[in-house]
This record gives structure tokens, C-alpha cells and sequence, in this order.
């Protein structure tokens, strides 16, 4: 609705993760590193938590992206509420190999042997498992088993496991020490300061195809870190709805004043989707 208005060729703040629309805030900088290091040098097991809304599937889907496909062969499970069954089925049927066994070791067996062809061929294999703080430990047992596929100087499989904060607390159950003690790189990714919250909202307009002009004024940014704490989602959910309060209002800069009703509006959102459904009760 408002694209035209303010000279956007797409809308620059959605919520679904889009690789184009990458920022590297100084935080998700050092996450790549930690990545980059933990894959290139087969460190086995890697582990990235962060609060709801930080960004780490965009993050994570950006670098998968950028890793040659002649060097790399990435799986990814998005769906981590498995049995240790059908999530090793899940696995195989990712990396195109034998799934429909209801055996363990013949699945395993499938497995490895696909690993060892691809290290003949020079490939690194990653698995990136998101999500990963609803996993039953029973399941997260199983993914440990994985880390046994190896050489003697190798590991065949780098796994990844992404999830909420608590992911660590589950990882640090008595039960899954053994797993806990061999995830080698860890990173929590923590929220953005205000220079980069700032330097976020402009790239995302930049890539957008909006112009240099001030869309949103010193106030309005002040306000948007304020209410978003440096979380990309909320800002772009803020955002968003700042520019339709500005479209509406036939203004090309947001104000502080604009930032507000939509916080009123973004704040009451869920109060008023529950007055709709209990009615009276809500009064």
C-alpha cells in the first residue's frame, strides 16, 4: 500500500527470512565466524542459541547459501518434534539416500556409507537441525550417535543445532553430558545496540530500492530500539506499521509521534484478537 509512496520497488520489512535482506550487525558477524570456523575445520558438533526474532535462520540460511556446493553437501530439518526414527529417516531422505528402512542400523549404515563416498570425493557433509530446543533428549541421543560416523583423523558429519536459549538448558541435563562435552563451538546470538538497529532499518530501505532521504526520523529510531530492544523482527514488524501510519497520514518521514500509535497498535494486537474471542469476558 505504501510503496509508491515512499519509493520502495518491495516492502523492506517483512518477517520472512530473506537471504537478500542480510544485515551483519557486529553480533551476527562473530556467528558467522564461529560457523565458518566450526565447518571448515570438521569440528563435529556446533551449537548457536538466541531469543525468538534475532535473526539466526536468516543468518544460518545466508551462510548455507554462500557454501560451494562442490565442497559442501547441507541438509536442513526444520521439523525437529521427531521420534529418533523418522528423524534419521529425515535425514537420509534430505541427502537423497535409502530412507524407507524402520531399522536404526540399517538406516546408520546407509548413512555412513554415503558419508564415506562423499569424503572420497573431497565434500565436507553439514546437517543443520533448527529448532533444536524441542528436541526429546532420546532423540538429541541419537543425533550424538551420529558424531561415531568417522575415520580415524576425521569427522564424517558437522552438525549444527540451533535453537532458543533453551537449548543450553536442555543440553545440560545430566543425561546428555556426553553429547554437551562434545560440541566444540557455541555462539548465543545476542540482540543488536541501537547503532546497529539503526544501520539495520537503512539497509533494509537501501535494498528495498528506497531512496537516500530520511524515512525515519531521529525519534522515530530512538523509539523503535526502545520498543524492539535491537530484536530485527520487532523492528520490522514496528517498522512496517510505522510507514502505514505515515502513508496514512500523507508524511514521508516518520515521526516519533508515528512510532508511537504503532506500538499502540502492534501493543493491543493480541488483546484485541482475544476481546473477539471471549467477548465480554475481557472487559
Amino acid at each position: 500500500m505504501y510503496l509508491d509512496f515512499f519509493g520502495f520497488k518491495e516492502k523492506p520489512f517483512t518477517i520472512t527470512p530473506n537471504p537478500r535482506f542480510i544485515f551483519l550487525s557486529k553480533n551476527h558477524k562473530e556467528v558467522f565466524a564461529h560457523l565458518l570456523y566450526g565447518i571448515q575445520d570438521h569440528c563435529g558438533f556446533i551449537a548457536v542459541t538466541g531469543e525468538v526474532g534475532t535473526g539466526k535462520t536468516t543468518v544460518l540460511r545466508t551462510l548455507l547459501g554462500e557454501l560451494d556446493e562442490d565442497a559442501y553437501k547441507v541438509a536442513f530439518i526444520f521439523n525437529p518434534c521427531l521420534s529418533s526414527l523418522d528423524l534419521l529417516r529425515s535425514i537420509n531422505r534430505e541427502y537423497g539416500i535409502q530412507a524407507d528402512s524402520t531399522s536404526h542400523s540399517d538406516l546408520l549404515h546407509a548413512l555412513n556409507q554415503f558419508l564415506l563416498t562423499r569424503r572420497a570425493e573431497g565434500r565436507s557433509v553439514v546437517l543443520v537441525i533448527d529448532e533444536a530446543q524441542n528436541l526429546e533428549p532420546q532423540v538429541l541421543e541419537q543425533i550424538r550417535l551420529l558424531s561415531n560416523l568417522e575415520t580415524d583423523t576425521d569427522k564424517l558429519i558437522q552438525i549444527v543445532l540451533v535453537g532458543q536459549p533453551e537449548l543450553g538448558e536442555l543440553l545440560s541435563r545430566n543425561e546428555l553430558r556426553q553429547l554437551n562435552q562434545r560440541i566444540t563451538v557455541r555462539y548465543h546470538l545476542n540482540t543488536m545496540d541501537f547503532q546497529d538497529s539503526c544501520d539495520y532499518i537503512s539497509h533494509r530501505i537501501r535494498v528495498a530500492g528506497g531512496s537516500h532521504q530520511q524515512v525515519f526520523g531521529s525519534a522515530a529510531l530512538k523509539k523503535i530500539y526502545r520498543f524492539s530492544g535491537g530484536l530485527p523482527r520487532l523492528i520490522n514488524i514496528l517498522c512496517d506499521r510505522a510507514l502505514l501510519v505515515g502513508y496514512a497520514e500523507g508524511c514521508r518521514e516518520v515521526t516519533g509521534r508515528m512510532v508511537d500509535a504503532a506500538i499502540t497498535e502492534v501493543d493491543n494486537r493480541p488483546r484485541s484478537f482475544l476481546r473477539k474471542l471471549f467477548g465480554g469476558f475481557l472487559s
